[in-house]
Order: structure tokens, then sequence, then C-alpha cells
């Protein structure tokens, strides 16, 4: 069962998100989070892995560092690093992205379980809703990412490769690998309308 420490994560992390919306789609970007949060709990996370996935985004978005060490201040060491894991830039400006994307593919192998099930329930939610908006709008959907539609697609798929061999929950990585081909599938398909 999740405790008050939840309650007050939830709070914590709509307060920090409460302006932010999903790229391109005016969508509330607490949607996302309660997203990743509720696929962690779903692959079985326990209560810190459920406030890190709440949090993930939060270093990353929402103040860098200063966020990180509030984030440990008020949920503690075990929540801090998996938030830390799962951030791929801390600066402001951020590094390029194909940069940033490299060195967060390059950690994965060496993650910790806690770390894998977070950044899997991430990058699901995220492809499941680019898949959802590809059908919705199409190819204009790539417009909202800074590595187009060519980068997102190697990111994606360079993703699944990373997380092929650790030891995320298979059937987690087997949604997420779905959910990618089908993505590449519909990337296929137009290419071939347009070709």
């Amino acid at each position: 069962m999740l405790s008050n420490r939840f309650n007050q994560a939830l709070t914590f992390a709509a307060e920090l998100h409460g302006n932010q919306q999903r790229k391109g789609s005016g969508v509330p970007y607490v949607a996302h989070l309660l997203g990743v949060t509720s696929i962690a709990l779903e692959y079985g996370a326990n209560e810190d892995e459920a406030i890190a996935a709440l949090l993930h985004d939060a270093i990353e978005d929402q103040g860098g560092a200063a966020t990180g060490a509030e984030i440990r201040r008020r949920f503690g060491d075990t929540v801090a690093t998996i938030v830390e894991a799962c951030t791929d830039a801390d600066s402001t400006p951020k590094p390029p992205w194909r940069e940033r994307k490299e060195l967060y593919l390059s950690h994965l192998p060496t993650a910790s379980p806690s770390v894998l099930l977070v950044s899997a329930s991430d990058k699901l939610h995220n492809s499941r809703s680019i898949l959802q908006d590809y059908r919705a709008v199409g190819e204009g959907v790539w417009d909202r990412f800074k590595g187009g539609k060519t980068g997102t697609l190697w990111y994606y798929r360079a993703l699944v490769e990373a997380f092929r061999p650790t030891a995320v929950n298979p059937w987690l990585f087997a949604e997420l690998e779905r959910t990618v081909m089908a993505i590449e599938q519909l990337a296929l398909d137009s290419a071939e309308i347009t070709g």
C-alpha cells in the first residue's frame, strides 16, 4: 500500500509541473507523470519507485540540482538516486540533444532494477503518446521533438536495444518493444505512401 509519503510526492509533483504542458498537445504535464507512475505500479513498483516515477522529470525540467537536493531532503536517498539516474541533463542550457541521449543510453546496462523500472515506464508512456499522436496528426508529430523524425526513431529503437539485455521487467520490456515497433511500422507505411 502507498502511504502519505506518496500523497506528499503527488502534491509536490503537481506543484513543480503545474504550469507545464506536454509537447505540442496542450495536455497538462502531470498526465505524463501519473501515466508513468501507473505503469510503474502495474509492473510492481514499491513506494520509493512510485515516488521516483512521479518525480522522474523534476530535476531535468524544474530546477536542476536544487530540485534534486529538495527531493533528497523530502523523500530520501533512494528516491533521489532513482530520479537522478532518470535525468538526462540537470543544467541550463542543456547539452546538445544527441549527446544527452547517447549518454543516457550508455548508463542503462549498469542501472539498478529500480532505475530500469522507472525509466522503462517513462519510455513506454512516451512511446504510447507518440504512437497515439502520430495516428492523430500524422507527420507533424515529429515537429515536437528536437531529434525530429529520424532522431526520435533512432532513440526509441536504441532504447529498446539498451533495455533488452538488462533486468528490466520482461513484460514491461515486451510492451515497450511492441509499441516502438508499431511506431516504426507506421513511419514505414507513411514513407511508402508519400514516397
